[in-house]
């Protein structure tokens, strides 16, 4: 009995040890962390204050230190914050170029130039799979609305957080590439955004969720979609206006893949096609839902040549046709529904059958188109 009332208090003592050495333990990782948590925020004090030095060479090395400190970051809800500064510096008002003219102030510019696209360099490498850079920063946010770029490189990066938003951009120079870049979130959004000048490139670019250009501008740029894979998401342009410039979904010359566009929808529903070239040309539709409903064509053109539908349905309710050339040569449709219904204005080219012959059951065309037939 003596041996068992040993035996137990021993167990009792060794108990209260280990939940000692636990709590000691913890007190030790807790005060450890709220170190950590200090010496970063002075640091991140120190690489603010940088950022808004006059000098672009402090301002650079500010960019440098806020990148260094997102990935020394000791939880992740400060690193976001870090990643939140970098963007709210991209997102600063813009001052163009003011030309060779002014050379202080062309200096300027080339050099403050050069910090905006240092930030972009470096969310592209932090956005590379994890075997090449492991300080990822993949499953964050970014919100670059409002920024204005004058070229920049996102190539190949992953934008896999809840939020990625290039709302109300402006694209006003230079070559912006979105080549290889994948779109994972369900907020990724170039809503009312402007393409005004300059080459937007998305080059084998995959959209996973959805493609949102709702409300945006192309008033000038090249923007270029070859090769982009739509496969299965939907893609909205709605109320989008093409006033200048090209918006290609053409696969590279000499490429032979389509543009593909496989389930999902392609909605183009009361864009405004005023003087840009749109161009679909052997683009890929299978189980698709495309809808142009009340679009308005008055100048410019969109091409569909050589295109295909296979299922699913095209629509252009209520669409008006008024001096716009549209081109559905050789586009083939053989199972899906083209609507034309309540349509104003003159039959695009390559639409119709030959004079003396029947529309096909799934092309659905106005009355006074189907005059025309004879």
């Amino acid at each position: 009995m003596v041996k068992l009332s040993f035996g137990v208090v021993a167990g009792a003592g060794a108990l209260v040890a280990l939940v000692v050495a636990y709590r000691k333990q913890r007190v030790d990782e807790e005060s450890a962390q709220r170190e950590a948590t200090r010496l970063h925020t002075e640091r991140f004090t120190t690489a603010v204050t940088q950022l808004g030095d006059p000098s672009p060479a402090v301002r650079l090395g500010g960019v440098h230190a806020l990148a260094a400190l997102a990935d020394d970051a000791p939880a992740l809800e400060l690193r976001q914050t870090c990643i939140d500064v970098l963007c709210a510096y991209l997102r600063m008002p813009y001052v163009p170029d003011p030309g060779p003219e002014d050379q202080a102030a062309h200096h300027e510019y080339l050099s403050l130039r050069e910090v905006r696209h240092t930030i972009i360099r470096l969310i592209r490498d932090h956005l590379q799979p994890e075997s090449v850079n492991p300080h990822s920063w993949r499953g964050r946010d970014f919100d670059f609305t409002g920024a204005t770029f004058d070229g920049g490189d996102f190539s190949k990066s992953v934008f896999s957080g809840e939020r990625t938003s290039f709302d109300r951009v402006r694209f006003a120079s230079g070559r912006v590439s979105f080549d290889s870049v994948q779109f994972k979130g369900w907020k990724t959004s170039f809503s009312g955004a402007y393409f005004d000048g300059g080459i937007v490139s998305f080059a084998y670019a995959r959209f996973d969720k959805m493609a949102n250009f709702v409300g945006a501008h192309f008033n000038g740029a090249t923007v270029r979609f070859g090769d982009t894979d739509f496969a299965h998401c939907s893609a909205y342009f709605t109320g989008a206006r093409f006033t200048a410039g090209l918006v290609s979904f053409i696969s590279r010359v000499g490429s032979l893949r389509q543009v593909q566009f496989l389930g999902g929808g392609l909605l183009f529903e009361r864009i405004k096609l005023e003087g840009a070239v749109v161009e679909f040309d052997r683009a890929l539709f299978k189980n698709t839902t495309v809808s142009f409903d009340e679009a308005q064509f008055s100048d410019g053109s969109l091409s569909f040549k050589a295109a295909q539908f296979h299922g699913g349905s095209a629509s252009f309710k209520r669409a008006i046709f008024n001096g716009c050339d549209v081109s559905f040569v050789g586009t083939w449709f053989p199972t899906a529904v083209f609507s034309f219904q309540e349509v104003q204005g003159a039959a695009p080219t390559g639409l119709l059958p030959p004079r003396g012959a029947s529309a096909p059951a799934n092309l659905l065309l106005p009355a006074h188109w189907l005059s025309t037939l004879g």
